[in-house]
């Protein structure tokens, strides 16, 4: 974008009794907020947590504390102010009117991270079907500055009450037709996962919070070059590599978009199908960072996420057995063997993906892990079929081999859909 940047403050209203033991403290809420606003750009020249008593339907805050607010936004030549929770539209309006200046909600400030993030088809589908969701309920008649919005949609009129019934059904027809490509995605997505599973290698994926390191660990076990920065949600849309494991094994680590307290429930039912792709994962590596004060309290924001999947079906319930948690950054505590507390073993690996260690032993643990999985089959092949034997070779371990004049008879340890793609090859 061009022209000056845009001189933003970050506000927390924050509800003492609404907080319970596994919660952060107002300043953590706070600097993650302010990490938010941050990654995209923003210069952030103000930044305040405002008690709530009670949330006032009318502008959330008090009118006290909406003008004192209003006057350090006016000292600071504030542009845009991030309210650090949901704000209803009257709320949202109210402020912009008593502040003179741009007011957006976490919810629309998350949505703006991820509009500016999503690089495949499907990722930008997702993120404008989010966005349009949003948008639907904030088309009241004094908001003016639609045209002008970060990530908008050319098709957003002006403030006259005709144009805003005209903009609602514009978005309806196009959120429709978004839902429908949606589903031609998915199904095409689907295929490809079903394709994989008649052709498998074994699929890791990468969870964990936002900025725990994922890409980093991705980049360190593939060579690959992906956006890696310290920076929250630098990750948006699945990126798969091959790699091979110390057993000699082919397998594909596929990178995911981290996880965040308090997500937005438009933006989970919107990307719906990029965490699909841990559902399909052998094992799954919960990247935690492992330094940060509030790990426990991400910690428990990830699984409540993929808890939510199980109960919609989207996940397996035995998706724990299929997870390695991975305690990366314990560089910042002294290196993997001095974080504190830690009882290493297959399933709790601690790491620095910045510098490397750890990482022989997290490639162990999953070759471990995917080799548990595993069943040995026998198998009787004449001399001749050298192509049968290559792909036994390529796709399972060879555990005996006996040449014989007219056969070769091997045992050999697979994962069981390999076992079958092979007896339906034969």
């Amino acid at each position: 974008m061009g022209g000056a940047p845009t001189r933003a403050a970050v506000i927390l209203p924050w509800e003492r009794e609404a907080v319970s033991d596994n919660r952060r403290s107002a300043e953590a809420r706070l600097a993650e907020a302010m990490g938010l606003a941050a990654s995209i750009g923003l210069v952030l020249v103000h930044s305040a947590i405002v008690p709530l008593r009670h949330r006032r339907p009318s502008m959330l805050l008090g009118e006290g504390q909406v003008e004192m607010a209003g006057e350090d936004l006016k000292a600071h030549e504030v542009d845009l102010v991030v309210m650090d929770t949901a704000l209803s539209p009257v709320q949202q309006r109210n402020l912009e009117r008593a502040w003179g200046c741009k007011v957006i909600d976490r919810t629309g400030l998350i949505l703006d991270i991820f509009g500016e993030r999503a690089r495949t088809r499907e990722g930008s589908l997702q993120v404008e079907l989010a966005h349009l969701d949003y948008q639907r309920s904030r088309l009241v008649r004094s908001w003016t500055h639609l045209e002008r919005q970060r990530g908008g949609f050319g098709f957003l009129g002006g403030p006259g009450e005709t144009q805003i019934e005209a903009d609602r059904r514009l978005i309806s027809t196009r959120i429709a037709r978004l839902k429908r490509e949606i589903e031609e995605v998915r199904r095409t997505r689907g295929l490809h996962r079903h394709a994989r599973q008649r052709t498998p290698y074994p699929v890791i994926a990468l969870i964990g919070y936002t900025n725990a390191g994922k890409s980093t660990l991705f980049n360190a076990m593939t060579g690959a070059t992906v956006h890696a920065e310290d920076q929250l949600f630098a990750t948006l849309d699945p990126t798969m590599r091959s790699i091979a494991l110390p057993s000699g094994a082919p397998a594909i680590l596929s990178d995911t978009v981290g996880f965040i307290s308090d997500l937005p429930t438009e933006l989970v039912a919107a990307f719906r199908a990029t965490l699909e792709e841990v559902a399909e994962a052998d094992v799954i590596l919960h990247v935690r960072d492992i330094a940060h004060p509030d790990t426990a309290a991400q910690k428990a924001d990830v699984l409540g996420v993929l808890a939510g999947m199980v109960k919609d079906g989207t996940l397996d319930p035995d998706w724990p057995d299929r997870t390695i948690d991975v305690l990366n950054k314990a560089d910042l505590l002294g290196g993997a063997d001095a974080v504190p507390g830690l009882v290493p073993d297959r399933n709790t690996i601690p790491i620095s993906a910045l510098n490397g260690d750890g990482l022989d032993a997290l490639r162990a643990a999953i070759d471990e892990r995917l080799a548990s999985a595993k069943e040995v089959a026998s198998f009787e092949l004449v001399p001749s079929d050298g192509a049968k034997l290559a792909w036994l070779y390529r796709h399972g371990e060879v555990l005996t081999r006996k040449d014989e004049e007219e056969a070769i008879r091997l045992t050999v340890r697979m994962l069981p859909a390999d076992r079958a793609r092979f007896e339906n090859l034969v």
